[in-house]
């Protein structure tokens, strides 16, 4: 659920949306990774000045797992780094 719910947000902000990719990386029991790959050219987009926008982004995914006991570390790169 969230990283579907950080897929659809980073498709909003990206210039080109049809190269988001979220890859969940499931690093402990109730500890995920969710790495978002996006154009190098949306990546300055994603994180945002001073980093204000990944920080808003981080702050809803708290939000949206209230419930669940998991917890999560965004992390934006670029397609060239897969």
């Amino acid at each position: 659920m969230v990283e579907d719910f950080l897929k659809q947000y980073a498709m909003l902000i990206a210039q080109y949306p049809e190269k988001v990719v979220v890859e969940k990386v499931n690093l402990d029991q109730d500890f995920v990774e969710l790495i978002v790959y996006a154009d190098k050219a949306d990546t300055g987009k994603l994180i945002g000045k001073d980093g204000k926008m990944i920080n808003a982004i981080k702050t809803v995914i708290i939000g949206c797992k209230a419930k669940d006991p998991t917890s999560y570390r965004v992390t934006v790169k670029s397609i060239e780094e897969r």
